[in-house]
């Protein structure tokens, strides 16, 4: 019984050891590139547009086989009893008939107003399209991850600026004790003191709280489960954010060459000529090719069962023309809905080119105006901290009162944030640039 204990006592020791060792497991740091590589292999907008693409690829494929010639075949076996006509012999008969056919017929069209071939320049045009629309959906999953993931990084150094803040004015509050049992400051000097540290405490929370929210958002677009952690990785300080080149005529060239939704929105518009083309067949004959292989047994015929089949076996060969005359004017108006949509097509174009005139410009002036703000958001930073180490001298000598300290110490710590939120935006803008004109994003 004791031994059984002891294996008892082992086995729940381990246990407790494995749940410790899976809770200290330390979350997998990821780059940027490791984001955007995923995300382009999980994340379900894309698999979606694949997909598509699969299934334009489909459609294509089955295009190019309608020039092929259906073969299909067909047996029938039929009980007949009084005055009928002997599907075999085709004599008049009163007796009880039982029949058998069986036969293979094949057809093939030869012409039909050129719509087969010009259907498979349509889903032709159709699959490329589906994959620039891929290439399209990439791009969005890509620009998501990099926002994301700056705006993740920028919560994260959020939360080390409200740590530093609350550990500087704990400090304080410990201070203005000492200086209100010595009697050289009020009480309300004491609980201004107290209420910033508890400001401070409560920034930290939110910050904390901002930065996993963020995390979430980024675990969604890599479509990775909501128990799983992951840590972001710290991009390089020594970039030189304020001296980017900028060639504003370079730049919007270049995206207009790279960018799919121009291709897209071109594809659309030959989609919907070939479409016409597809419609005005309407208007044209169809010929057709048929051919037929068959043969029979009938009780009613004095042989037996096979020698019937060979006897009975027959061929045909025959052209079908079908001329359209009238068709309740359904191809006239085919012709003119297809005619509408090349012109809604060509509209939808110039859309597409205004909005990505508009995504580069706006890119740019944000990267130039990024740019500036950078500079003075720094030296901003680099007064306000002076000005709060020179409170806070001031505050021991007592030359200075807790609340001039508490808002010495508000206006450094906003000049940080500021700064911060300036440095993202311009690496943001900056990529977006980079990224419109297809070179590759790099932190």
């Amino acid at each position: 019984m004791k031994s059984y204990l002891i294996i008892i006592s082992l086995l729940f020791a381990q246990i407790a050891f494995a749940q410790d060792a899976s809770n200290s497991v330390t979350p997998k740091v990821w780059s940027l590139q490791d984001c955007i590589d995923y995300a382009l292999e999980n994340n379900i907008t894309v698999k979606d547009a694949k997909l598509n693409t699969n299934i334009s690829e489909v459609d294509y494929n089955t295009s190019k086989s309608s020039r092929l010639p259906g073969v299909y075949g067909n047996a029938s076996q039929s009980f007949t009893n009084g005055n009928s006509i002997d599907p075999i012999t085709s004599d008049f008969v009163t007796d009880q008939i039982s029949s058998t056919n069986v036969g293979i017929s094949s057809s093939m069209t030869l012409f039909q107003g050129n719509q087969i071939n010009n259907q498979i320049k349509q889903n032709k045009v159709l699959l490329n399209q589906s994959i620039l629309q891929e290439e399209v959906e990439k791009n969005n999953i890509v620009l998501n991850i990099l926002e994301t993931y700056l705006q993740t990084l920028y919560s994260k150094e959020s939360i080390t600026i409200a740590e530093n803040n609350l550990i500087a004015s704990e400090n304080e509050v410990v201070r203005a004790k000492s200086r209100l049992d010595a009697g050289t400051i009020a009480l309300n000097d004491y609980t201004d003191a107290q209420s910033q540290a508890a400001t401070n405490k409560f920034n930290v929370i939110a910050a904390k709280n901002d930065y996993q929210q963020n995390i979430i958002v980024l675990k969604q677009l890599l479509e990775l489960p909501p128990l799983e952690d992951i840590e972001i990785e710290s991009i390089n300080e020594n970039q030189d954010l304020a001296n980017y080149k900028l060639d504003k005529r370079e730049i919007y060239e270049n995206a207009i060459n790279y960018l799919p939704e121009l291709k897209v929105s071109a594809l659309d518009i030959e989609a919907n000529e070939k479409e016409l083309d597809i419609v005005k067949g309407g208007y044209l004959p169809t010929l057709s090719l048929t051919g037929n292989l068959g043969t029979g047994y009938s009780s009613t015929y004095d042989y037996s069962f096979s020698d019937q089949f060979d006897t009975n076996f027959n061929q045909s060969l025959g052209l079908s023309l079908s001329i359209p005359i009238f068709n309740k004017n359904q191809t006239k108006a085919a012709v003119q809905t297809a005619t509408i949509n090349i012109e809604k097509a060509e509209i939808q174009k110039t859309n597409t080119e205004k909005e990505v005139y508009k995504k580069v410009e706006t890119a740019y002036q944000n990267a130039v105006s990024a740019q500036e703000q950078v500079i003075a958001s720094e030296a901003s930073k680099v007064a306000a901290e002076q000005s709060y180490i020179l409170a806070q001298k001031k505050y021991d000598l007592g030359d200075l009162s807790t609340t001039d300290l508490v808002i010495s110490q508000n206006t450094y710590t906003n000049a940080q944030q500021t700064y911060l939120q300036s440095k993202y935006l311009n690496i943001l803008y900056h990529q977006l640039l980079q990224f419109y004109q297809g070179n590759d994003i790099k932190l």
